[in-house]
């Protein structure tokens, strides 16, 4: 049984050297496609596959009662996903598109649930596609990049179910598994200089094998945001400052925060407690921000 936890702290004891030619010799790997997986057959009763979609997180939020904590949404064709701030997620084909339903958790921490997501994206690849390991990062708060190029997107919406009075996140995850971007016309304005995952490593993990992992971690990540207290033991985003911090892409990088009124401009410092942003400003106090559009400078 794997542990959300458990993985981390087997981690710490050793770190693959990321050296610049091997990044350049990633980045330069040419575009192959990858077959998809052949269409399964009993399917396990957490996993509801849809031939198309429109938004999973959509069908997800829209369908509530049909769901249970654990289950998971999942299309090979979503027409019109949705990102953070309301811009639109690309997904052609090859991009695999879930949403996994988690009840009981608290929804003022939506920040830290998707960074804590993001950790779950991050060590569900690195199980299956060692290749990748201590070369994928974290841009607060949704994306998990690798050599700076977004292979990943997170979106968590909060909902309501009052007559089972459970507060419910809906966790979006689109990851780039075997997607060709120039194939599918967009361009890396569009995509957000994205990165597929068959372009960084010969072994893409089949989709299900991919969803069933990320499911495991979520839900312990979930176990970890519970409403229900724990007074005697840590619990949430605190366990997880280490690795977040180690995973911090931004950190003590320059950068552009836009918000609804305006832009403001400093250097991270990192991420605190709560999940938010720490950036130092010109006059060299340091702001947290717990949203808004983060640019690199």
């Amino acid at each position: 049984m794997f542990s959300f936890l458990s993985t981390w702290i087997v981690r710490k004891s050793f770190k693959i050297a990321k050296s610049s030619s091997l990044n350049k010799a990633l980045s330069q790997l040419p575009l192959i496609p990858v077959s998809v997986s052949p269409e399964p057959t009993n399917l396990p009763n957490w996993l509801h596959w849809l031939d198309t979609c429109p938004s999973t997180n959509t069908w997800a939020i829209d369908r509530a009662t049909q769901f249970h904590h654990g289950d998971v949404i999942f299309t090979r064709l979503q027409t019109a996903g949705r990102g953070q701030h309301g811009r639109t997620w690309h997904a052609p084909t090859g991009v695999l598109t879930a949403s996994f339903v988690l009840d009981n958790l608290n929804s003022n921490l939506l920040t830290g649930i998707s960074l804590a997501t993001g950790l779950a994206v991050i060590y569900a690849i690195e199980d299956l596609v060692p290749d990748c390991r201590d070369m994928l990062l974290l841009k607060w708060p949704n994306d998990v990049w690798i050599n700076r190029r977004k292979l990943a997107g997170i979106l968590c919406e909060a909902t309501s179910d009052k007559a089972a009075g459970n507060t419910r996140v809906v966790v979006g995850i689109g990851l780039n598994r075997c997607a060709n971007f120039d194939r599918a016309g967009l361009d890396a304005r569009a995509i957000g200089n994205a990165v597929s995952l068959h372009s960084i490593s010969s072994n893409v993990p089949d989709e299900f094998a991919l969803l069933a992992r990320l499911r495991h971690y979520l839900l312990e990540l979930a176990d970890m945001f519970a409403t229900k207290d724990k007074p005697a033991s840590p619990s949430g985003l605190a366990l997880l400052l280490p690795e977040l911090r180690r995973r911090d892409a931004l950190l003590g990088c320059n950068v552009s925060i836009e918000l609804p009124s305006e832009t403001i401009v400093g250097q991270v410092t990192g991420i605190d407690r709560f999940g938010r942003l720490l950036l130092r400003l010109s006059d060299d106090r340091v702001q947290p921000f717990t949203s808004g559009r983060v640019i690199p400078n």
